[in-house]
Order: structure tokens, then sequence, then C-alpha cells
């Protein structure tokens, strides 16, 4: 009852989201209603692309709602541009309702594949599914200022312990299909073998998304040098500190 709900909503037309809404809910908002729709669309383009309406009472709990546009959601889903919404979205959430936008699928699915990828190149050789989950579930917070000046260390932990069986059903079908994973399912367990050998690190590290491929590649080439991102990532392969590079990025 005291935990605030928070909502996220994905819409094609920002500004008429916002039009429609200040007419319902104009005390959702804070001084920006005097700007109007096209304003506050144009705000919501910042940052990570989503516009927060917060402290909301609804239904006698408090909630707040994000609004971003499909095209910033599913470029983000994709390429991690922020990290921001696709981060959420590698942990358990409920979809109350979602229309029929087959790259939307696409990118949702992207980004668990992305994770599951990320993870694997930051853990050892072999470990528990809740190790997976763990690396999964943190990985938003990796670069989180909040986390590194002390916000809830356990946060992670509090995510995922009792929430295992909503990862198993998130992640199952992406585990099942990859040849590194045995995923023994009526033990809701996972062994898993992942190949730390440069090649399989190249293979995994050319899977990454665009962004974190640019981040990684910013932290290893030295300025002056214009090497292709291909070339770099190889020679991060065959870094013994492959794992922890891929962490700062």
């Amino acid at each position: 009852q005291t935990n605030m709900l928070d909502f996220v909503f994905a819409v094609d037309d920002a500004v008429t989201w916002h039009m429609m809404n200040l007419l319902k809910n104009r005390s959702h908002y804070s001084f920006l209603k005097f700007f109007g729709p096209k304003k506050i669309s144009n705000i919501q383009r910042y940052g990570a692309g989503i516009y927060y309406n917060t402290l909301v009472p609804c239904n006698d709990r408090i909630i707040k709602y994000g609004v971003i546009s499909t095209d910033a959601l599913i470029e983000d889903l994709f390429h991690w541009k922020t990290l921001y919404v696709a981060g959420r979205l590698q942990k358990p959430v409920k979809i109350l309702a979602q229309n029929e936008n087959s790259r939307l699928q696409a990118a949702l699915v992207s980004n668990l594949k992305s994770a599951v990828t990320a993870a694997f190149l930051m853990l050892p050789e072999s470990f528990s599914e809740e190790d997976l989950y763990m690396q999964i579930a943190g990985l938003s917070y990796s670069g989180d200022f909040r986390m590194i000046i002390g916000e809830d260390k356990s946060k992670v932990q509090n995510i995922v312990k009792p929430n295992i069986a909503h990862f198993q059903k998130l992640y199952s079908t992406i585990l099942q299909d990859c040849p590194q994973v045995v995923y023994k399912h009526h033990l809701g367990r996972l062994e898993a073998s992942i190949d730390k050998s440069p090649e399989g690190q190249f293979t995994q590290l050319m899977a990454l998304p665009k962004t974190l491929q640019q981040k990684i590649t910013a932290l290893v080439n030295p300025p002056g040098k214009n090497r292709d991102v291909e070339e770099i990532l190889l020679q991060v392969a065959h870094d013994p500190d492959c794992g922890f590079v891929v962490h700062q990025g």
C-alpha cells in the first residue's frame, strides 16, 4: 500500500496524448501545464525521452507515470540509447495493454537478449540462475550515480530475490534457445558454461547494443586513433579484464 506505483505509457502521438490528458487531468501537471501540450512534448524529448507526472493520487494510492513516444522506446530497447526505460523492461513488469506493433515486439525481445549477452560477458564461466538475474537487474544501476553515492546497495537483491519466478518467466525462452546454457526447467535452475575464449567474447561483444559498443570503444581507443569498432572490440575480447570493460561501458 505504501509503495508508489510507477506507470509508463508508450504513445504514438505525444502532442495529442498530452492535449487530451491536460483536459482530463490538468492537476497532474506541474507549472508546465501553462505552456501547453506541444511544449511538454518538446521537453519530453530531452534526456531519457520520457516525461513524468509524479505524486499523483489515484484510488487511495500515490502513483507516478511517465510518457514516452513509441519511437523513442523502440530506439532505447534496440540500442540502449539511455538504458532508462530499456533497463526497467529488463526486469519483470506488468504490461497492462499493448497494441499490435511488430517492431515494438521485436525491440522488447532484443532488449532481453542484449541484457543476457551483457550479463554473460560480466559473469564468470559458470554461475547460478540467481547470479544471472542479479547481474541483469544490476545493469541499469551500473552507471547510476545514486547507487555509487550510497542509495540502498541491496536494491538489486530486493528486486531479484522475491521475483525469481517472474525473472524465469521473462527469460526462459531466450535461455532455452541459448546454446551455452543447459536450462533444467523442471528443477527451476540453469547450468551455464560461458565461452570465455577471445572468439566467444568477440561474438558476444559484436551482439551488444550500438550505444554500449560505442562507450566501450571510447574507453579503450585513445584520442587521435581512428580504428573501427570491430577492431577495438576484438582487442577487448582478448583482454583478461573484458568483463570489467563492459561494466565500465
